[in-house]
């Protein structure tokens, strides 16, 4: 398994729509295997295929808290949503260091695919339901900063760009 290199916001690579996979094979489930290994790594609970610069619908996600529960999300879409909202405090692997307030549904029930090409509906609420609509937004190209104003998304642009020039020397 390899650690894979995280696109940071503001890259535009980022706002790609990513395209459905094909087929469920080695070359997938490799590439699942390492987007596992790279959210562990960065300690996040949650890696869109987009952020690694594979712009295919592929989402991992891990919000148990011993880390032993990946669950894979091959084309995954909608097909329920709550009525109720709240806005949680998010953040991003791609924006490092940013966290900020985004509405979302409180209850979702995805269909998709596992890593073994079986579809499943994945029912999910709190925690889960979030990460959930926070990676399908990657895959559709929107980061959640893009939620936030202009103004809060200017900032956060200028600092991520900054950090990134500073960490290139």
């Amino acid at each position: 398994m390899a650690i894979l290199p995280i696109l940071c916001y503001p890259d535009p690579r980022l706002h790609k729509v990513a395209r459905p996979v094909q087929a469920v094979d080695d070359r997938i489930r490799t590439l699942v295997a390492d987007m596992l290994a790279t959210m562990y790594d960065a300690h996040g609970i949650g890696l869109a295929a987009t952020q690694v610069d594979v712009h295919e619908r592929l989402v991992v996600i891990d919000v148990s808290e011993e880390r032993d529960q990946p669950l894979v999300l091959i084309n995954p879409e909608l097909v329920w949503t709550s009525a109720e909202k709240h806005l949680n405090e998010e953040g991003c692997l791609s924006v490092p260091g940013i966290y900020d307030g985004v509405e979302r549904f409180d209850a979702v029930h995805v269909r998709a695919l596992d890593a073994q090409g079986q579809s499943r509906v994945v029912e999910a609420d709190g925690l889960l339901a979030v990460c959930i609509q926070h990676e399908m937004d990657h895959l559709m190209g929107k980061v959640f900063v893009e939620y936030l104003s202009p103004l809060k998304r200017n900032r956060i642009k200028t600092k991520m760009v900054k950090q990134q020039r500073e960490a290139r020397g």
